[in-house]
C-alpha cells in the first residue's frame, strides 16, 4: 500500500505518526506543509482540500486522506498490527490509551500553534505569558504521567519491553517540553523512558532534525 504524509517537521502531531510508521517499519512519502506562521501553508485553498481542518498531519492510503493523529494511529493498528502499539489485554489498553490521550487531549491541545497564537492575537498576552501558560499545561499532564510510569518502573518501557502508543505520544511532548526550556528534573521516569526510546532506530528516523524539510545546518 501507497502511504503519503503531508507533515512539518516540528509538528509533533506529524511527529508521532512518523514514530509510529517507523516502529512498524512502513515506508512513506513526505509531503511538507509549512505551518509556520510566516508562511502558513495549511491555510491554503490547495491544503484546505486535503484537509478542511487546515492542519498537519494527514495521512493518504490509496487516495483516501485521513485526519486526526490519534484517529490515524487507530488505523495504522488496525491495518498493520505488527508490531502491536497495544497490549492484547483489555486493561493494559485502556491504560495505554490512557496514558497516551493526557497529552493528546489534556496536554497538546492547549500548547497547539493556533492557541499560542490567540493569546498573543486575541487576549494581548506577551512572550513571557504564552510560555508561562506553555509549561503550566505540559506540568500539570507530565507530573501525573511520572506517576503513572513509576508505578511501571519495573518494565524497560511505559507498560511492557517495547514501545508502544504511549511512547509514540510521549516522545515528540519531551521534544516540545526541551524546546521550551521546561524543567525536565521533577520528571526522571519519563526521561529515563525518553532516553530508551531515542536510542532505537525508529525515534531517530521520526526525530524532527532528520525530516527533509527540517532547516538544515550550514
Amino acid at each position: 500500500m501507497t502511504l503519503k504524509l503531508y507533515s512539518y517537521w516540528r509538528s509533533s502531531a506529524a511527529y508521532r505518526l512518523r514514530i509510529a510508521l517507523a516502529l512498524k517499519g512502513l515506508e512513506y512519502e513526505t509531503v511538507a506543509v509549512n505551518i509556520a506562521p510566516a508562511a502558513s501553508e495549511q491555510v491554503t485553498g490547495e491544503f484546505r482540500q486535503i484537509n478542511p481542518q487546515m492542519r498537519v498531519p494527514v495521512l493518504e492510503a490509496e487516495g483516501i486522506r485521513m485526519a486526526q493523529s490519534m484517529a490515524i494511529l487507530e488505523w495504522i493498528e488496525e491495518t498493520y498490527p505488527a508490531p502491536p502499539l497495544l497490549p492484547d489485554n483489555a486493561v493494559a489498553r485502556q491504560q495505554v490509551r490512557a496514558f497516551a490521550d493526557v497529552i493528546a487531549c489534556d496536554v497538546h491541545p492547549l500548547n497547539n500553534l493556533s492557541v499560542l497564537q490567540a493569546l498573543r492575537q486575541d487576549l494581548g498576552a506577551d512572550d513571557a505569558a504564552v510560555a508561562t501558560w506553555y509549561a503550566d499545561w505540559i506540568r500539570r499532564g507530565f507530573t501525573a504521567l511520572e506517576s503513572v510510569a513509576i508505578a511501571n518502573a519495573d518494565n524497560a518501557f511505559l507498560f511492557g519491553s517495547s514501545p508502544g502508543l504511549a511512547e509514540v505520544c510521549l516522545i515528540p511532548q519531551i521534544y516540545n517540553a526541551r524546546r521550551f526550556g521546561l524543567d525536565l528534573g521533577p520528571y526522571p521516569r519519563l526521561v529515563a523512558v525518553d532516553t530508551a526510546c531515542l536510542a532505537l532506530p525508529a525515534f531517530q528516523k521520526a526525530g524532527p532534525e532528520n525530516q527533509p524539510d527540517a532547516p538544515r545546518k550550514s
